[in-house]
């Protein structure tokens, strides 16, 4: 018989009334701290008043996101996609709280995990010997290995926490209300419409047999390039709230194993991240767009020429209408060749560009000619991001964080609202790529690769 360790959780709560006590009880304190800290600076001076409401949603905001974090479940998924695709809706010090939610380290019992492996195999259980000790636990679910018996595959079980999807909805509207309730979240028909997407996004999450023909189809796509490898599925060991796939080793871009590799083989492996990134938008139409460093590990082969990307967790893929598609497309050939009439003429006709004036539009496109910058000819690029081979520096550079300074401070203009969802995964997602390169300290010369791509663009149309 297996043991659990003492800080193993017996189950997760999924009981409305015991979630919903909870959780009312983090916001109503979180309301009334905040009542107190308002009335008690009611007659100081507006640049003080200002400072103290600030800084008492600060601390109700991480007394709130604390208290929710001790539930693990749908809750917590929920308060860190609020904190990954909110920064447009959401008070900075709401954010920045949001930001603190953890995946909790401690993991469902392997009683409880047993339990739902056995019902949701049946005869099948019997065939695999599944190690106890999980590789990873996450907020919805965690992920042990396991062999089959039969052949010695090596396979990796994702196992869904019994209760968490049935919870989502519940979660979210009492996780709304309260920050509401709070003062923490604001009144606006974006943020609702918003908030619609995330629960979307929730029940994507839980999809366990959408996820399975997703990583599929990213496995036929990526099965003939030896840069990556993606898990293969094994649709035998799947059910409703099982994923089994093969067991894919590999190391944190952070790991220093990744650092030691050579210059050549980290940027080897830069120029595949990019390419990954331009088939998505140019050739498949669909994205992964969870950033997490966690869903790309490197695997270090003998041989300098077979270092691997691998592509885990594909729950987060999103395919795009064709209009926007078209635009993604059509932006980044203009900020290629860095001309600002054609950016201008591909915004005309989305209600989100329209509504801005002229100045506001070409402060976009200012932003996105910094985005385009390591793609640029080497000519036009400051020479201080430049090695002595014209190579790209992403690390010297900073890119990533100019870019999101940049974007910050467009964000912050009055005419600015909520730009449209799927702008934020593209945002979200180039941000999180352009972090894993400088990350991984690649050297890049990616203009021609990014040409290719835009060829093809060009001559479709």
């Amino acid at each position: 018989m297996v043991t659990s360790p003492a800080d193993d959780l017996q189950r997760i709560k999924t009981g409305a009334m015991e979630r919903r006590f909870s959780l009312i009880k983090a916001g109503v304190i979180a309301s009334s701290r905040l009542a107190l800290a308002s009335a008690g600076s009611l007659f100081s001076q507006p640049a003080e008043r200002d400072e103290r409401r600030r800084a008492a949603l600060r601390r109700q905001s991480e007394y709130f996101v604390d208290e929710v974090g001790k539930l693990k479940g749908s809750v917590v998924k929920i308060g860190q996609m609020m904190a990954l695709y909110g920064e447009h809706l959401l008070p900075a010090e709401v954010t920045q709280a949001l930001h603190r939610l953890h995946d909790s380290t401690a993991t469902l019992a392997w009683s409880a995990m047993d339990q739902v492996l056995r019902h949701e195999l049946k005869d099948a259980y019997d065939e695999l010997v599944i190690d106890p000790h999980p590789l990873g636990a996450a907020s919805l679910g965690q992920v042990h290995r396991a062999r089959r018996r039969r052949d010695g595959q090596e396979l990796c079980l994702k196992i869904q926490y019994p209760g968490v999807a049935a919870a989502i909805d519940s979660d979210l509207d009492l996780v709304t209300r309260l920050m509401r309730l709070s003062q923490l979240i604001p009144q606006t028909r974006e943020f609702d419409e918003w908030l619609q997407e995330v629960r979307a996004m929730m029940h994507r999450e839980v999809n366990y047999p959408l996820e399975r023909e997703t990583t599929r189809r990213f496995h036929d796509l990526l099965a003939q390039d030896a840069r990556y490898a993606v898990p293969q599925v094994f649709p035998e060991y799947c059910s409703e709230h099982i994923l089994c796939t093969s067991y894919e080793p590999g190391l944190s871009v952070n790991d220093p194993r990744v650092a030691a590799l050579s210059q050549e083989r980290r940027n080897r492996l830069g120029m595949a991240a990019l390419e990954l990134c331009a088939q998505e938008v140019f050739t498949w139409g669909e994205m992964q767009t969870d950033p997490n460093f966690g869903n790309y590990l490197i695997r270090i082969a003998d041989s300098d020429d077979h270092d691997r990307i691998v592509c885990l967790d594909f729950g987060a893929v999103r395919d795009f209408p064709e209009p926007l598609i078209h635009l993604a497309r059509a932006l980044t050939a203009a900020a290629f060749d860095r001309n600002l009439p054609a950016m201008l003429q591909a915004m005309q006709g989305f209600s989100f560009f329209d509504q801005l004036s002229q100045a506001t539009r070409e402060r976009l496109a200012a932003l996105l000619f910094l985005a385009i910058e390591p793609f640029a000819d080497p000519a036009s690029i400051d020479a201080r991001y430049l090695d002595e081979n014209g190579d790209y520096c992403w690390a010297r550079s900073e890119l990533h964080s100019r870019a999101m300074g940049a974007a910050a401070r467009t964000a912050t203009h009055f005419e600015f609202t909520a730009p449209p969802k799927e702008l934020m995964f593209v945002s979200r997602k180039l941000m999180g790529a352009y972090t894993f390169m400088t990350v991984l300290d690649a050297r890049t010369q990616a203009r021609a690769m990014l040409g290719h791509y835009l060829g093809q663009f060009r001559a479709s149309r």
